[in-house]
């Protein structure tokens, strides 16, 4: 049975190119071209994937991610942007998208990205370690649920992936090779600046002191080591 996609693009021209792509990779697309009805529609469980432009007129990718967070959804989610602000892009993993592409990138980017999304999304991903706790943060792998300091906490399908392999891995120096390998199976695809601006979305979240971490800490030269 092919995957279900919720295309939301604004452009109709891209959109047409994006649908047309991902149909001939053996994806069912359903497209939409504002966010009011997008988000609406990202609330069905039946769909597997959802991409989603950043700048969606009625309700941009920001708050249709944050919505469906919210709603306990782990449909994983890779945004489009046209922006250059890095910023945007680090607003947009931390409110639950999963990935992001710059627009205007290469069609044959796409498919692999889908494809590992999916491979590690909803249904597919299995933690090796189901709950873990560490300082005052409680993780919960199986529900995708997080509590620090007796608060929910928000993490996107990326960082929940890293966070479980920093776990798994503790104590153990980890380069940005292997993360970049084990985490998102696209490496070649992927820039460092990718995983860092994770790495510091999860600081943000878990670390009492995100600029003076307790728990994920970078050696120099080497990587990342997890502490906890």
């Amino acid at each position: 049975m092919s995957h279900s996609i919720l295309l939301m693009e604004n452009d109709a021209g891209l959109a047409a190119a994006i649908a047309k792509l991902l149909a001939a990779a053996g994806y069912r697309v359903e497209a939409v071209a504002d966010g009011l009805s997008g988000c609406e529609r990202a609330l069905d469980p039946a769909f597997d994937l959802i991409v989603l432009e950043m700048a969606l007129p009625g309700r941009n990718g920001f708050e249709i991610c944050r919505r469906v967070r919210e709603k306990g959804m782990r449909t994983p989610m890779l945004m489009l942007t046209g922006r250059a602000d890095m910023m945007d892009r680090v607003v947009g993993l931390g409110v639950g998208a999963d990935d992001y592409l710059r627009k205007p990138f290469d069609p044959a980017e796409l498919p692999p990205r889908v494809e590992a999304l999916l491979r590690h999304g909803r249904n597919g991903w299995q933690p090796e370690v189901s709950h873990f706790r560490f300082g005052e943060v409680a993780v919960d792998f199986e529900r995708a649920e997080a509590m620090k300091d007796g608060q929910r906490i928000t993490l996107g399908g990326k960082e929940l992936q890293l966070l479980r392999y920093l776990v798994e891995n503790r104590g153990r120096v980890l380069s940005r090779e292997e993360l970049l390998r084990n985490v998102w199976e696209y490496a070649n695809n992927v820039s460092s600046r990718t995983l860092d601006t994770h790495i510091a979305w999860l600081r943000r979240k878990i670390e009492p002191n995100p600029q003076s971490p307790e728990y994920i800490h970078t050696i120099r030269g080497r990587g990342y080591r997890f502490s906890g």
